[in-house]
């Protein structure tokens, strides 16, 4: 059975800092992508940062770029989201991805989200 779950969301002052975590389980970590998404209420959900299966490569929407870092663990099939100089802008539902284009078809994966709230 796939799961991902997210955690280490919360409520955080604005300039401060939290560290999502998102555990997989149920399929092979290491050879999918992984990406984190936003929703914030009446938006649509967006990117945030997406890091390729070895972590060799990674990439950020420019409203998170020089405070997000995107990493992942696959000895513990986990991907993080190191979040900084958290803004009130930022407050959202976030969500990981998995991702794996194989040929002839793909395979998606997502979280049920945890909750980001940025306020004084």
């Amino acid at each position: 059975q796939v799961q991902l779950v997210e955690s280490g969301g919360g409520l955080v002052q604005p300039g401060g800092s939290l560290r999502l975590s998102c555990a997989a389980s149920g399929f092979t970590f290491s050879i999918y992508a992984m990406s984190w998404y936003r929703q914030a209420p009446g938006k649509e959900r967006e990117l945030v940062a997406n890091i390729t299966s070895l972590g060799s490569s990674t990439n950020y929407a420019d409203f998170v770029k020089g405070r997000f870092t995107i990493s992942r663990d696959n000895a513990k099939n986990t991907v993080y989201l190191q979040m900084n100089s958290l803004k009130p802008e930022d407050t959202a539902a976030y969500y990981c991805k998995a991702k794996r284009i194989a040929p002839g078809r793909g395979y998606e994966y997502w979280g049920q989200g945890t909750q980001v709230t940025v306020s004084s």
